[in-house]
């Protein structure tokens, strides 16, 4: 653990305790209540609970784990389709109205990859990962497709080798100001640094002909600890596979975009699916990977380039050639959706759906079975509940989604296809994936930052007996309090340490909750504990199996239940309340967070511009380089425009004072017990399940017109990772002045039209019966 040396923050984390008071019983507004229900409400809801909790069982998530990651469970697997059927089962024997959707998407396998090094010290690489002694499925060899990586191009190429570090754009910068083009050349790069799609999406931008991506120890293996099976690393010979779809422009089936992939759905001819790489991509050990990077002449790589391998690190080119094939089959293959039903009792049209996917790259034990097992135990649990006479107010869908490993295609192409019907009845969408053992990581709308934070303080962590809002709050402190805490972390840092609220993330992509925030504009949120788990060594490889996860992972299955149990807390507690529990102040005060981040961001480019101008034209590069090793100035950038953010700050200003209006109206109706009529407190419901909707604009973003919501999208060049305020943010830092201003307007609009939605819900709760 690290030491709290920041007296102030220290100080803080002993209040901790005090604040998870607050968030458990005081709504922020001197109010003890639940949100969104009357105290009588709030006394039933708590004894529902604690009901719900006593039907958690971690050994029956054991048992289902085991089963469901017994044999290789990626898509077009016979035990993919054996594990929907098994949970469609399951599903029906709890009590649920329970279905499989099927959907017929692209989904390319591998016929051929091969990889070799030429010359005069040739190597074959293995690209196999060996059974490991101690873990049962690891010599299972039916079924078991090799490591390769999804939506690549075929092809088969010789050329020269490049080593371009984590392949990022700044990387290309580097190389270029040492004079190396990768044009006709096959690069490697390794994993991290920003998503495995980006590495052969910007290597084909710059004119390569190939891509090999590979794991370095120093990143995900023996540097972190000892490798699998002595410890939870990765191992020489493990290969981490993946998607490498561009879907930054879109998700899902890549011949569908926008429409779900159903029997007569119209496709897109192969050659014009923008998300399909065209150059070949191979996923590698580092076994796999020494004898190709020990064969780069060249200068010595820059030091943040050098991984963690017993070799000089090289630029390059190869001293020798290297040949790439990879052959593939382009085929269709069903993806199985298990959808389970709970129907409303008094407000059936409004519904709370709750995902977890059920696909693995090979076995996929932690990612995503232990989330997914999480998930029918919760469905278990309400099951039973609802056979002994408990009704939700609201319905209940619980979905296990297939194909998220090659793209997020079940979740996609299910909220496609019934895109109508989720925006006029969802008002939630609850995602889980990866669980381990640890710290709450949540992250989604803001809006219901205050319900995850009541939530999870009323929840027991299994290790350290305190609740998991402490420790979610004491980790977000020690995190942003070291000297090198990223600017974000030390925000949050500050944010927890004052006692309230726990801040919530914003979400980018990189699991099933995208379709359903950032197209459909539904309130989303994305659960899961880690931060203890030794799980990440073998993400995507065949060793994330069984044995692996109740060694290192969560062996008591006890975060598992925790997991359940925060989960299906928001899931009753959203079906349930009298009001949706949502706080939308929470929104506004965290969009006032990102429009002073813009701020600085103009503020730090410019000044970064006028320090590298000055630089240039001083001729200081050319004075500090090295004559024996040349490295040429950095391109020079352009100066920044005339940035207009006031119609933003103009909104943001405008919106902080209805929502201060909207809370002042909500606390007194519900002081007066949410004395609506029917039909009044039906149309409150109704206009907040939209109000996330009204954060969308039906253009979308620059350029990708399937991300229509203009607060949260994934980064173009960051992959998973979240850009807040995207069109303004992106174009910024892309230096697309005049774009940057023209969405500053259109968020703007955006959040206008969010804060007219506001007002009528304010006007709606003070109208008289």
């Amino acid at each position: 653990m690290t030491r709290l040396t920041n007296r102030p923050l220290l100080a803080a984390c002993l209040l901790a305790s005090v604040g998870s008071a607050l968030a458990a019983g005081d709504d922020g507004h001197g109010n003890d209540r639940m949100l969104g229900f009357t105290p009588a409400g709030a006394t039933a809801e708590q004894s529902l609970e604690q009901r719900f909790d006593a039907l958690l069982d971690p050994a029956e998530q054991r048992e289902w784990l085991k089963r469901l990651s017994a044999e290789p469970n990626q898509v077009g697997s016979p035990h993919d389709k054996a594990n929907a059927e098994f949970m469609l089962a399951k599903f029906r024997e709890w009590g649920w109205d329970a279905h499989i959707e099927t959907f017929n998407v692209l989904y390319p396998t591998p016929k051929k990859v091969a990889l070799e090094l030429q010359g005069a010290h040739p190597y074959t690489a293995r690209l196999h990962e060996p059974q490991v002694a101690g873990d049962a499925t690891s010599g299972i060899e039916k079924d078991v497709l090799p490591p390769y990586n999804v939506y690549g191009g075929d092809g088969d190429v010789t050329a020269p080798l490049v080593y371009v570090n984590y392949g990022m754009p700044d990387d290309y910068k580097e190389l270029e100001r040492r004079g190396i083009d990768v044009k006709g050349k096959i690069v490697i790069t390794r994993y991290g640094g920003g998503w495995r799609g980006l590495k052969p999406k910007l290597a084909q931008q710059h004119g390569a002909v190939g891509c090999l991506i590979y794991s370095d120890p120093r990143d995900d293996g023996y540097a972190e600890g000892e490798t699998y099976p002595q410890g939870g690393w990765r191992p020489a010979d493990g290969v981490q596979r993946g998607s490498v779809a561009d879907m930054q422009q879109y998700p899902g089936d890549p011949l569908t975009p926008g429409i779900g992939s159903t029997d007569g759905a119209k496709r897109l001819a192969l050659k014009d699916a923008k998300t399909i790489l065209k150059i070949p991509v191979l996923p590698i050990s580092y076994a796999d990977a020494t004898p190709l990077l020990e064969s780069l002449t060249g200068a010595t790589a820059p030091s943040g380039w050098r991984g963690g391998l017993p070799l000089t690190y090289r630029v390059g080119p190869s001293a020798a050639p290297v040949h790439l094939t990879v052959q593939s089959d382009w085929g269709q293959k069903p993806v199985y959706d298990v959808i389970a039903t709970l129907k409303g009792s008094t407000e059936p049209d409004q519904w709370v759906v709750r995902g977890n996917h059920h696909d693995g790259w090979v076995y996929g034990a932690w990612d995503p079975l232990s989330g997914n097992v999480a998930l029918m135990a919760e469905a278990k649990a309400m099951g039973t509940l609802y056979k002994q006479g408990w009704r939700p107010q609201r319905t209940l869908v619980y979905a296990s989604w297939d194909g998220e490993e090659p793209g997020l295609l079940g979740s996609t192409e299910w909220a496609e296809t019934h895109a109508k019907e989720l925006q006029q009845k969802a008002v939630l969408y609850l995602n889980s994936d990866t669980n381990g053992r640890g710290f709450l990581n949540a992250g989604g709308s803001h809006s219901l930052q205050h319900l995850v934070n009541e939530v999870a303080a009323g929840v027991t962590d299994p290790e350290t007996k305190a609740s998991v809002l402490d420790r979610m709050r004491a980790s977000m402190m020690v995190e942003g309090s070291g000297k090198d805490a990223k600017p974000q972390a030390k925000e949050n840092a500050e944010l927890a340490a004052k006692g309230g609220d726990v801040p919530i993330g914003a979400l980018g992509s990189g699991s099933d909750f995208s379709a359903f925030l950032e197209h459909l504009g539904i309130a989303s949120l994305d659960l899961g504990f880690s931060g203890e788990d030794d799980n990440g060594g073998v993400y995507h490889s065949a060793y994330d199996s069984f044995d692996h996860y109740v060694r290192f992972g969560d062996p008591t299955f006890q975060y598992g239940v925790a997991l359940s149990k925060v989960a299906g807390h928001i899931v009753l507690r959203t079906a349930d309340a009298s009001v949706v529990p949502m706080r939308f102040g929470d929104f506004s005060d965290t969009l006032d967070r990102y429009v002073e981040q813009l701020h600085k961001l103009v503020d730090n480019t410019r000044k970064d511009t006028e320090q590298q101008h000055l630089l240039i034209d001083s001729r200081a590069y050319a004075l500090v380089v090295d004559p024996t090793r040349p490295v040429g100035p950095p391109a020079r950038d352009s100066d920044v425009g005339n940035i207009q953010l006031a119609p933003l700050d103009q909104a943001a200003d405008a919106l902080k004072q209805s929502a201060k209006a909207y809370q002042a109206a909500y606390d007194a109706r519900a002081a007066a017990g949410f004395n609506l009529s029917p039909a009044q407190l039906q149309q409150v419901n109704e206009l907040m399940g939209r109000m996330e909707q009204s954060l969308s604009d039906r253009q979308g973003l620059p350029g990708r017109p399937w991300f229509q919501h203009m607060i949260y999208a994934p980064g173009m060049l960051t992959g998973y990772e979240v850009k807040t305020v995207p069109g303004v943010r992106e174009a910024l830092e892309a230096r697309r002045w005049d774009e940057a201003n023209q969405y500053a307007k259109v968020t703007a609009k955006v959040i206008d039209g969010y804060r007219a939605q506001l007002d009528q819900l304010t006007a709606l709760l003070k109208k008289t019966s």
